[in-house]
């Protein structure tokens, strides 16, 4: 992995060497999410809920989980640490201001001291949801942004049963707007997790549908991560090890998903990208997917992946970017950098289509039931995207267009 990136143009042609005007962004390193990982460590919640100081704990999960018997393990493991439990489990897909509200009156009604988020990424945006209103008041709107919250929140514990969003090292929860359907980014540091638990045995009951599109939602993370405008020594890292762990084991896990080590490699390497997205934010592609899920209900993860590759290749026109994704191909040896920038980012666009395929997804937006005279509202949505302004390369309305309507033709 190099952490230094280009500042300009000028190409070194694969021959290593580094031009002199090439450095490295600056950071502020502020850890805050300690990682427990292994098989069967949700055993470890109730002594872990005990140590953060947890009495009245809110476990904020839903009904898919319940029924997988995860919930109720981690409620036994809670109560025997002396821990009394409620359960929300009613959490939807893109939670809203109304599922914040629901969860919001179940926290108050039993004296909540401590939350604990369960499942895949909505579970664990709808309990830091519910903790800034809990500790803070008011309404979702009011933390839009980062760093609106005043108060301190409530202890948080984040427990993927999904190897996809990262949202148990991340400090943003995502709400849509009940009525307009607007998404907002609510960031604050103390609504990080105290600690997150990754248990790769939670992740074997996930349908192969989820366990494709929140691993390609991953490996999305990696690479837009790996060349953000905010990147920097530390998040390509995280970037650059997510994409080695995440590249070779979804499609192992996707042919056996009994396959243990692939799975921990899945959710660890998930677990990295969100840390790199901490550091590093997201681009075009994401951009690009939420006009999707809005008004075509494509799965996030399937929607971020088929755009992927359209948002590669329109980057990679930058010299800087371009070396940028030849570095990150070079990790798991898709590619070689010493043999030349173009031949590696080519690489890593047919990989990507081809986990895709793998992955069985549709072969075009055209496919996924995308109407082509949208593409004109589509692009003006994801040039409003907050995530646009962290691409590599400036991109406007007309850019997304063009990207849109590169992904509705088949591949």
């Amino acid at each position: 992995m190099h952490a230094v990136q280009p500042t300009s143009g000028q190409s070194t042609k694969g021959n290593g060497r580094l031009p002199a005007d090439w450095h490295l962004a600056g950071f502020d390193l502020q850890p805050r999410t300690r990682l427990v990982f292994g098989n069967g460590s949700l055993e470890k919640v109730g002594t872990i809920a005990r140590e953060l100081g947890g009495n009245r704990v809110l476990l904020v999960t839903d009904k898919g989980i319940a029924a997988a018997g995860h919930a109720s393990r981690a409620v036994a493991h809670l109560e025997a640490a002396g821990m009394h439990v409620a359960i929300h489990d009613t959490v939807h897909e893109n939670p809203t201001t109304g599922d914040i509200a629901r969860c919001l009156e179940v926290a108050r009604s039993q004296g909540t001291d401590m939350i604990i988020g369960l499942g895949g990424g909505s579970s664990m945006d709808t309990a830091k949801g519910t903790n800034f209103l809990l500790t803070n008041g008011g309404e979702m709107k009011d933390y839009w942004g980062v760093g609106k919250a005043t108060k301190p929140m409530l202890p948080l514990i984040a427990i993927p049963t999904t190897a996809g969003t990262g949202s148990e090292c991340q400090c943003a929860a995502l709400i849509a707007d009940e009525d307009t359907h607007q998404k907002m980014a609510c960031l604050d540091p103390k609504a990080a997790a105290r600690v997150a638990i990754l248990d790769p045995l939670l992740t074997v009951s996930q349908p192969p549908s989820v366990t494709a599109c929140t691993g390609i939602d991953a490996i999305a993370h990696a690479v837009e991560t790996a060349v953000t405008t905010k990147r920097n020594g530390w998040s390509l890292m995280f970037s650059h090890e997510a994409f080695k762990m995440l590249v070779p084991s979804l499609p192992r896990v996707l042919k056996d998903p009994n396959d243990m080590e692939a799975r921990g490699r899945m959710l660890l390497g998930a677990a990295l990208a969100g840390t790199a997205i901490e550091n590093s934010m997201l681009g075009a592609a994401h951009s690009a997917a939420n006009p999707l899920t809005a008004h075509f209900n494509v799965v996030h993860g399937q929607a971020v992946g088929m755009m992927l590759p359209a948002v590669v290749r329109f980057n990679s026109q930058e010299e800087s970017v371009k070396r940028a994704y030849a570095e990150l191909a070079s990790g798991p040896e898709l590619a070689w950098v010493r043999e030349g920038l173009d031949p590696a980012v080519n690489a890593l666009v047919d990989h990507l289509e081809e986990l895709l395929e793998i992955a069985g997804f549709p072969h075009s937006l055209k496919e996924c039931g995308v109407d082509e005279k949208s593409i004109p509202t589509l692009a003006a949505e994801a040039e409003k995207q907050w995530t646009a302004n962290f691409n590599p390369r400036p991109i406007g309305k007309e850019d997304f267009a063009g990207l849109y309507e590169a992904a509705f033709a088949a591949r």
